[in-house]
């Protein structure tokens, strides 16, 4: 799968959404989001005029795609997977993405973006009802316990992000047991847990041309 390499400050700058995709740092001076609020490139700052409905439809996609670090296949994947289920397709769409474990482990406050909870997954350092798991895509269910390994909490990532909790409190629909370093689904998701500003309906409109 193709990888991003290059500054995610760009992503937020073009998106014109802070994404929080480098943890701390988003919380600093140092952003580059709030010291540029332009689009990036040469000609970012007089970038304007009128954008056509395909090119509003294409932006929000692209904002929620890359909030959760997802590649074109993958989103397309999810919402196909959204598509089949009972319900409106652009609300099972983002409870889908919520219920990501990688997303779960941002949301519980063991990681400090999504980036590096995704690299964390992968690199086998969360159980999942006591069972390793190391899928960035699992989606997890109500009663599921997810946890730090017991080798993997001396991991000096997770422990920052642990310490750093209060400033991201946990969904509702998530309960964070800090001293241990896990958390508890108590429900699924609902569409008003996710504060990102996202019109799901324009992500459903450009799918369906």
């Amino acid at each position: 799968m193709s990888r991003y390499r290059d500054s995610v400050c760009r992503i937020c700058r073009r998106e014109n959404l802070k994404l929080y995709l480098k943890g701390d740092r988003c919380y600093s001076d140092k952003c580059a989001f709030d010291r540029r609020g332009y689009p990036p490139g040469q000609h970012g700052q007089r970038r304007g005029g009128k954008i056509s409905d395909y090119g509003i439809q294409l932006r929000e996609k692209q904002k929620v795609k890359r909030s959760y670090g997802l590649s074109e296949k993958q989103f397309r994947l999810a919402f196909e997977k959204a598509d089949q289920k009972k319900g409106i397709t652009g609300t099972n769409l983002l409870l889908i993405l919520e219920q990501r474990l990688d997303n779960v482990v941002y949301r519980l406050g063991l990681a400090n973006s999504r980036p590096q909870a995704r690299q964390l997954v992968r690199h086998n350092h969360f159980l999942v009802n006591g069972w390793k798991v190391n899928i960035p895509s699992f989606q997890v269910k109500v009663g599921d316990v997810v946890e730090v390994r017991e080798k993997s909490r001396s991991v000096q990532a997770i422990n920052d992000a642990v310490e750093a909790v209060v400033r991201r409190t946990a969904p509702s629909w998530l309960a964070l047991d800090a001293e241990n370093m896990k958390g508890t689904i108590q429900s699924l998701p609902t569409r008003e847990d996710i504060t990102m500003p996202i019109q799901e309906n324009l992500i459903v409109e450009l799918y369906s041309k």
